[in-house]
């Protein structure tokens, strides 16, 4: 988890909290969290990133739509992560 940024972070939590998102619905969300629009120049080379790394799968909605969803690979790193942090910061 190390070796990701902040942003691809926070994009495996999106797909984690969500049932097989596309892109867009992906971009929403984030959008409702970051204080600028988020570009497609910026989405989808991450996203891509994730899938190679194999945190995230890509499936096809239709032509022009592709789903993601969070692999058992990434579902550990976000929970090592969880962890790690719980360690420091007690809420």
């Amino acid at each position: 988890m190390f070796e990701l940024t902040g942003f691809q972070r926070d994009l495996l939590y999106v797909i984690a909290g969500a049932d097989q998102p596309s892109g867009q619905d992906i971009k929403e969300e984030l959008e409702k969290y970051y204080p600028n629009e988020i570009n497609h120049g910026r989405l989808y080379p991450n996203l891509d990133t994730l899938v190679n790394r194999s945190l995230v799968e890509k499936g096809e909605i239709d032509r022009r739509t592709n789903f993601y969803d969070i692999t058992e690979s990434g579902l550990s790193q976000l929970r090592d992560r969880r962890d790690w942090e719980n360690r420091y910061v007690d809420l």
